[in-house]
């Protein structure tokens, strides 16, 4: 009986925990989602951007909510859908619709991900269809050969110059990089992938040996002059993506664990640090950093959901990093 016992009280926790994860995606839902399905980023003055339409896309067919993914896409592929290539206007605002036609490529990359698990769960062929045309523009028109091997441009303007090559080590979106070979067969995924965790194993800058949100290649590597020299809000998603796709080790850990460790116990844990004169935030990073965070430091250890609720406090961002943490965690599953 004992046994039985146990075990009930097992299944409840999941259930419950299944079931707080759904009300999680409600809520978001409620607060950043239009019934048109456009994803809203308040921070920006209310604007969608191909990110933001990306994972909530990527966050439907997660909780099997085809609806939602539904508007989200047609809303997507309507309003940003929009230049001579299949690729997405990066920016959409509400007072005057695409006011830049320049792609971002993490969004991209997310959409068509998307697009390609909605596949695989609802056998839409349309899908299909559409992922694989994003993810061939991405693979021909995005990728570029750079002295530390093939590399994926930002966006398909103002990121190539004579005086190196600017990236993003957050637009390598790992495990959507595992997966897209699916819809375009091409060795290009692998050692785009390969590319991005050997630069990651160099560049590291500043007291703690952080990534910038931005790096220029040349012949070395180093912080991007066009952009703070920071590890922030672009650069925190690193440590996930290594995570769900299971890229983690030690060494590459370090960096993130001594960082965000050093301010164990502090009144507040910063949302960045500048890498040149390591000063830091002096504002409490989101919610959604600091359950990044706490996972990162306790590795293999998983953090307390309890403590990380995604409530009204939160904005897009934080909620995003909460939710997609979830996500993460529920999917690599046990090691």
């Amino acid at each position: 009986m004992a046994i039985f016992g146990l075990l009930g009280a097992m299944l409840l926790a999941v259930s419950m925990a299944a079931s707080a994860s759904q009300a999680d995606w409600g809520k978001f839902k409620q607060r950043f989602v239009t019934q048109e399905g456009r994803v809203i980023d308040a921070a920006q003055d209310n604007i969608s951007h191909s990110e933001g339409q990306g994972y909530g896309m990527l966050l439907a067919v997660y909780y099997d909510d085809k609806a939602s993914f539904d508007q989200i896409w047609q809303w997507t592929k309507k309003n940003m859908q929009v230049r001579d290539d299949r690729l997405l206007a990066w920016r959409w605002d509400p007072q005057g619709g695409v006011t830049d036609k320049n792609n971002a490529s993490d969004g991209d990359l997310l959409v068509a991900w998307s697009l390609l698990r909605a596949f695989n769960k609802w056998h839409d062929p349309q899908y299909r269809l559409a992922s694989q045309g994003i993810a061939q523009d991405i693979r021909t028109k995005m990728l570029k050969q750079a002295p530390q091997g093939l590399v994926m441009l930002p966006g398909s303007r103002g990121y190539d110059h004579p005086e190196g090559i600017t990236i993003n080590l957050s637009y390598w979106v790992f495990p959507a990089l595992d997966e897209i070979g699916q819809v375009d067969p091409s060795p290009q995924w692998a050692e785009l992938a390969k590319t991005g965790m050997t630069i990651l194993g160099y560049a590291r800058f500043g007291r703690w040996g952080l990534p910038p949100d931005w790096l220029v290649l040349t012949k070395i590597v180093a912080p991007s002059p066009h952009f703070p020299p920071r590890f922030s809000y672009n650069a925190v998603r690193i440590p996930l993506y290594l995570l769900w796709s299971r890229r983690e080790s030690p060494a590459l850990l370090k960096p993130y664990q001594d960082f965000w460790s050093y301010f164990q116990g502090a009144k507040f844990l910063p949302s960045w640090t500048n890498l040149e004169e390591n000063s830091v935030d002096t504002y409490d990073a989101s919610v959604g950093i600091h359950k990044l965070a706490q996972w990162v430091i306790g590795y293999p250890r998983l953090p307390d959901a309890r403590k990380y609720p995604l409530d009204d406090n939160q904005g897009y961002y934080s909620s995003v990093l909460l939710l997609l943490s979830d996500m993460a965690i529920k999917e690599r599953g046990p090691k």
